[in-house]
Formats: structure tokens, C-alpha cells, sequence
């Protein structure tokens, strides 16, 4: 069913407001500087995740983990190590494990509740020694998780193999933990990666992340990371070949296809300038851009009235150094490329109509005349 036409939408309108102003733009001829500052943006694009606070390399003692306790002592008669001969061999003895409950604490024979949670198990070997020397002699204290109960991190989303598990003792980076849950379904730079952390959630691609080795962070217990298929994408209209004869791609809405892709590798994915139609001198990139970057351009936009403004990027594709600008230049998320079509097809269009009439005239004159 064939859409209503204009002039039909309008009459049976109850209410026509005024049409909105033109919005302002800024048009950008690209040169080195320009090329700089946009690409420096679009390489910063994502939250870091080198600043996040919070990772371990020594995860603490948690909640439900379970610990092993080993006191020695230097010598037998004292508090654990019985006096008589043979009795027992060693110079040791295994406390039963114990449960770090829900206050964070152990108990410990002679040495009374203990809270642990939080601390390594290093400084719990400490604390227990401390409060068993003056009762036993000269005692050594061994503590080490047996089981890893509370310091978990999740992995959910598009991975191969979701899943909940410990922290490695040295610690687990964020890359890491991904491959343990068989990694992502999709190329990494159609994959975003989430974090959330102490009540606050980061995201990022997983491309940054492999590509920046500082974004590759130490885990923290009770992590949850989330990985989501977020293809990007860019558009391309004006003279460019017909959507469908690009293979079968019959529409104007293109997926990346690397992390990094160009405004030369994007055209040519739309199947680059159509001959007949474009005007090469006149290729555009429209996009939003901060208001920083415009400003260090040498720009002054200060009267615009939001964070973003809108921009347009112009290339001259009729010179070699555009082609080459071009491949530099890093395309965003939503991109809208847009080729200019050349003063002589707006003729033809014009002309069309005129020849049209022209042909009838003569096929009029020529049927007239035989008769």
C-alpha cells in the first residue's frame, strides 16, 4: 500500500507548527591540523579502563572462602606439640578448616575470633602468631584459601562459555578472564565490554583493550563483566552505485569490518564514487564533534549553544593527496558520508525534462505530417 502524499498529510493535520530553524554547522575543509584533532578523539572514543580504581594483584581473604591453618612449634611440650616422645611425629599441627562466615572471622583454638576478611593471608598468619606466642613456643603459623568461595569474578554475555570463577592468587586481568570464559563470539571490534564494579558499571570495546595494554586491568572480587555484540556502523548517500548492486547489500547502512576503519576503506565498501553522477572534488563526513576539539582548530564556537557541534568534513577526492587524507582519516560509530553529486548531472536533470518534450514534439510533428 502506497504511503499518503504530502499534500494529504497536511490537510488533515489538526495542528501545523512552524518549521524549526536551519542548524548551525561547522564545514571543515581537511588539512593536517583538522585530521589530528578529530582522529585524536576518535582514537580516545570509550571510557578508559586504565583509570578505574580497585583491582588486586593479592586478592584478600573473603567472605566463604575457606581457609587452612598450620601452627608450628620449634619444639615439643608447648601448647600443641605433646612432651612425650613418639607420640606424634612433627613439629606441627592442622587446625580444621574453617569458614570465613558472614562477619568476615575465623575461630582459632587459644587464639579466639579472628576477623580475616579483607586481609591476605599473609597478615592472618601474622595475627594468629601474635596471639599464640606467649603460649606457645616460638610458633610459626602457615594460612593459605583452600577453596575461593567470595573472591569470584563473572563473565557473562556474548562469550562462548559464560561463567563464575576465583581470582588467580597473583592476581586476574581482565583478558585473561575473558579467554577462561572461551572468549568473545564476535570480532572483538563488534564487542563491548562492561564492567561493573563497587556499584559503578565502565565500558569500553575489546578491541581498545587488546590494542592498549594499560586497559588491560587487574580484577577486583565480585566483578562483573559483560560482553555485548554492538556492530558499528556507518552510512553513505549521494553518488555512490545503487544500494543492491554492491554485493547484494541493498541498502545505504554499512558494519565496520576492522577497530580502524577509513574513510577510504568506507567508501569503498559502498562501492566508491559513481563515475557518471560524482563530483570528486566534494566528498563529506558529518558527524558531532566536542566543542574542544573545534576550538583547538583555531575555531570559535562559543556561540553554539550545545556540548556537541554539529560538523562537516569536506575532502577533494579530485587530487591525489585527498585519496591519500582519506586513508587517515578514522571513521566513528554512525558516520553519515555523503557524495556530492557534479554540476553537469544537475544539468542533465534539467535538461531531461526539456528533451522529453522535445522528442514528443518531433514524434507529433512526424505522425501530423505522414498523414
Amino acid at each position: 500500500m502506497d504511503a499518503p502524499d504530502s499534500a494529504s498529510v497536511h490537510e488533515n493535520a489538526a495542528i501545523v507548527t512552524e518549521p524549526s530553524a536551519p542548524l548551525p554547522y561547522v564545514l571543515m575543509p581537511i588539512n593536517a591540523t583538522v585530521m589530528q584533532a578529530t582522529n585524536t578523539i576518535t582514537n580516545a572514543t570509550g571510557m578508559s579502563f586504565a583509570s578505574v580504581p580497585g583491582g588486586h594483584r593479592d586478592a584478600p581473604i573473603s567472605i566463604g572462602d575457606i581457609l587452612t591453618v598450620t601452627v608450628f612449634e620449634a619444639q615439643a611440650g608447648g601448647l600443641f606439640i605433646p612432651g612425650e616422645a613418639g607420640v606424634r611425629s612433627g613439629n606441627f599441627v592442622d587446625i580444621p578448616r574453617q569458614q570465613v562466615d558472614q562477619t568476615g572471622s575465623i575461630n582459632i583454638p587459644f587464639a579466639d575470633t579472628i576477623k580475616v576478611a579483607g586481609l591476605t593471608p599473609r597478615a592472618v598468619s601474622a595475627i594468629i602468631r601474635d596471639r599464640l606466642k606467649e603460649r606457645a613456643i616460638e610458633p610459626q603459623v602457615v594460612v593459605a584459601v583452600a577453596e575461593q568461595r567470595g573472591n569470584q569474578v563473572s563473565v557473562l554475555g556474548e562469550a562462548n562459555s559464560p561463567s563464575r570463577f576465583p581470582i588467580d592468587p597473583g592476581g586476574l586481568r581482565l583478558l585473561a578472564a575473558i579467554a577462561r570464559a572461551g572468549g568473545p563470539k564476535y570480532p572483538d571490534y563488534e564487542v563491548t565490554v562492561t564492567l561493573k564494579r563497587a556499584g559503578k558499571t565502565y565500558s569500553q570495546y575489546l578491541a581498545a583493550i587488546v590494542r592498549r595494554p594499560p586497559e588491560d586491568i587487574l580484577l577486583a572480587p565480585g566483578d562483573v563483566i559483560f560482553l555485548t555484540r554492538v556492530p558499528r556502523v556507518f552510512m553513505a548517500f549521494g553518488s555512490t552505485p545503487t544500494p543492491g548492486s554492491i554485493g547484494g547489500t541493498n541498502n545505504r547502512r554499512f558494519t565496520f569490518e576492522n577497530y580502524d576503519m577509513s574513510l577510504a576503506e568506507a567508501l569503498a565498501k559502498a562501492g566508491g564514487l559513481d563515475g557518471s553522477r560524482a563530483n570528486s572534488k566534494s566528498v563529506f563526513v558529518y558527524r558531532f564533534e566536542p566543542k574542544q576539539l573545534l576550538e583547538n582548530v583555531g575555531l570559535e564556537v562559543r556561540g553554539f549553544p550545545t556540548a556537541l557541534v554539529p560538523a562537516v568534513y569536506k575532502f577533494d577526492m579530485s587530487k591525489p593527496d585527498g585519496w591519500f587524507q582519506a586513508d587517515s582519516f578514522r571513521v566513528r560509530d554512525h558516520d553519515v558520508i555523503s557524495v556530492a553529486e557534479s554540476p553537469s548531472t544537475e544539468f542533465i536533470k534539467l535538461m531531461a525534462p526539456l528533451d522529453a518534450a522535445t522528442a514528443n514534439a518531433a514524434n507529433i510533428n512526424s505522425i501530423v505530417n505522414s498523414k
